[in-house]
C-alpha cells in the first residue's frame, strides 16, 4: 500500500521529467527518489502524451483521402518519394499534391539503397521531389534491409556514414534546409551512435520509449506503430509522434519554411 501510494505521487512527476526533456541525469534522480526500479515501463512517456502526430506514407497505402487524414487530427505527413538511383514512389505525386492541398504540412523521404552511389541517389530525390518552399525538411531513411533481393548486405561503418554524408549534404544543398535522418535500433546502435549530431532524428521505436533504445540522443520524431488506423487511409499507417508541445511544432513549422 505504501509503495503504492508513493507510485501515486511520484510517477506523474517523473513522466513530467522525462518528456521535459531533462536527460538521463534527471531521471536516476527521480528513480531513487522513488525507489521503484522494478516500475520503469510506468515512467516513460507514452505516443498519447505527445499532442502532434503524423503519418509516412508510400504507395502501400493506396489512394488516400487526405481531407479525412486532416479532419482526424493529423498535424504532418512524411511521402516516400525515391529509394535507390531508379525508383519513384507511384502515389508520391498524387499524395504530395493532396495533402498540400489538404492542409497537411508534408515532406518526402527517400529510401537509401546501399549498392547505389551516393551522388546518384541524391540526384534522383533532387530530381523527384519539388523545391517548395513550405515543404518540411527531408528526410534520409538509413536501416539495413536483409530482406532486399538486390542488395541485402550491410556496407562497413565508416561507408555508410560517408554516403550517408553525401546525400545529406546535397539535400540541405538543394533545399536550404537541414535533413533530417530516420532510422531503426540495429543500424542507429551500428552505424549512427556517436555520430551526425548535428542532424535531426527520427526514430523507429515501436515497442518502448526512444530512451530505452537511443540514450540520450535527442529525437524530433518517434515512429511509435507501424498499425495505427486513420480515417481516410484503408489498413494500417504508420504513426509517429513530434516531440514537443504544439507550439513548439509551430516553430517548428516556421522554421522549416524559412
Amino acid at each position: 500500500m505504501i509503495r503504492h501510494r508513493l507510485s501515486l505521487f511520484w510517477l506523474p512527476l517523473l513522466r513530467r521529467l522525462l518528456s521535459a526533456k531533462l536527460g538521463f541525469a534527471s531521471f536516476a534522480v527521480a528513480l531513487a527518489l522513488a525507489g521503484c526500479a522494478g516500475e520503469e515501463r510506468y515512467l516513460y512517456p507514452t505516443p498519447a502524451d505527445f499532442q502532434v502526430h503524423g503519418i509516412d506514407v508510400s504507395k502501400y497505402q493506396g489512394d488516400i483521402d487526405w481531407n479525412a487524414v486532416r479532419r482526424s487530427g493529423i498535424k504532418f505527413a512524411y511521402i516516400k518519394a525515391t529509394e535507390g538511383g531508379d525508383y519513384l514512389d507511384e502515389k508520391f505525386s498524387r499524395n504530395w499534391q493532396l495533402a498540400r492541398e489538404a492542409g497537411i504540412p508534408r515532406g518526402a523521404y527517400h529510401f537509401m539503397y546501399w549498392c547505389r552511389p551516393a551522388e546518384e541517389q541524391a540526384q534522383w530525390f533532387i530530381e523527384n521531389v519539388p523545391k517548395d518552399p513550405d515543404a518540411l525538411p527531408p528526410v534520409l531513411d538509413v536501416e539495413w534491409n536483409g530482406y532486399s533481393k538486390t542488395c541485402p548486405h550491410h556496407v562497413p561503418r565508416d561507408v555508410a556514414l560517408a554516403q550517408m554524408k553525401i546525400i545529406l549534404s546535397a539535400m540541405e544543398q538543394a533545399y536550404g534546409k537541414k535533413p533530417i535522418i530516420y532510422t531503426s535500433i540495429d543500424f542507429y546502435r551500428g552505424v549512427i551512435e556517436g555520430h551526425l549530431k548535428n542532424y535531426p532524428m527520427w526514430v523507429r521505436c515501436v515497442k518502448s520509449y526512444p530512451a530505452t533504445r537511443y540514450g540520450d540522443r535527442h529525437w524530433h520524431f518517434w515512429q511509435h506503430t507501424e498499425h495505427a488506423r486513420i480515417p481516410g487511409i484503408k489498413g494500417n499507417v504508420d504513426e509517429n509522434a513530434f516531440n514537443g508541445s504544439p507550439r513548439d511544432w509551430h516553430t517548428f513549422l516556421a522554421l522549416a519554411s524559412g
